[in-house]
């Protein structure tokens, strides 16, 4: 009985201690729905909300589209690349200030970010998805405080995505990015979804886009800030290589960052702590 009372007591405490300390709020992940008329079809996504999010409800947030590569889904990024982790860390250290962190599912149903035969999911994108995020969440949508990032079949997004719509994004990090097809990929598939793939990232090369770009196109891509971050052992290392050059070679400023690593969750959960601080560093300008 003596023993019974003293754990009644003792839990007693712990409540009353924690009513008095309760934990700090903390940035969590949450998982949505959107329907898209689009792609007739529901859309899942997953959306990271900073602390301040709930604690000062009249603040507005500058916002990162973070996209998934192949075969993945809008869940990698909170579940593979802890992206939570990652980003309370960065902001409660200062090295970067607080934003708005959304992941699409560009994976479930079809692969790949660009307009195919019957899935227009770059339509989708800009036509249904970013507006209606921006206005159901308090972002700042506009340029200025917009950037997008993401990793191979998303890096290639992000960097295409940032092409067509220099006006929309004011920074761009694409990690281990499907700049191109590179020669092993263009072996016949018998995959339909994937030879739509293949055709698609062929028709939106990143390295061609800059090749063919007219004066006016560059000075555009310029008022892009650009980050390439690709492991010395990667198999696309090449192809972002290649855009790499290509946007010298147009004199369009371009960081480029290799570091030891392949093509793993390793590399691009680790490349969220470089690529979080230089988003941030790019809002507002």
């Amino acid at each position: 009985m003596k023993h019974l009372l003293l754990l009644s007591f003792s839990l007693l405490m712990t409540l009353h201690l924690s009513a008095q300390h309760p934990y700090p709020p903390v940035g969590k992940v949450q998982m949505q729905k959107l329907n898209s008329t689009i792609l007739n079809t529901e859309r899942d996504y997953a959306i990271y909300l900073p602390k301040s999010y709930t604690t000062d409800t009249l603040r507005q947030f500058p916002v990162l589209y973070l996209l998934h590569g192949l075969y993945g889904n809008h869940k990698d990024w909170s579940e593979r690349g802890h992206v939570a982790d990652v980003a309370n860390q960065v902001f409660d250290s200062g090295m970067a200030d607080e934003m708005i962190i959304v992941m699409p599912d560009a994976g479930t149903d079809w692969y790949g970010y660009f307009n195919m035969k019957g899935w227009e999911y770059e339509r989708f994108f800009f036509e249904e998805f970013m507006p209606a995020i921006e206005k159901r969440f308090r972002i700042k949508g506009d340029k200025a405080h917009r950037a997008i990032a993401g990793l191979s079949m998303g890096g290639g997004g992000t960097t295409a995505y940032a092409q067509k719509h220099p006006d929309l994004f004011a920074s761009a990090y694409a990690m281990s990015a499907l700049m191109a097809l590179p020669e092993f990929g263009r072996a016949p598939s018998t995959d339909f979804k994937m030879q739509e793939l293949n055709q698609s990232v062929t028709a939106n090369s990143c390295i061609d886009h800059v090749i063919k770009a007219d004066e006016a196109g560059k000075a555009a891509l310029r008022s892009v800030r650009w980050f390439v971050d690709c492991g010395d052992d990667d198999f696309l290392f090449d192809v972002n290589l290649d855009f790499y050059r290509a946007m010298i070679k147009a004199h369009i400023p371009c960081q480029l960052r290799v570091r030891d690593g392949g093509h793993t969750w390793e590399y691009w959960h680790s490349a969220l702590y470089l690529a979080l601080p230089w988003v941030s560093n790019g809002f507002g300008k």
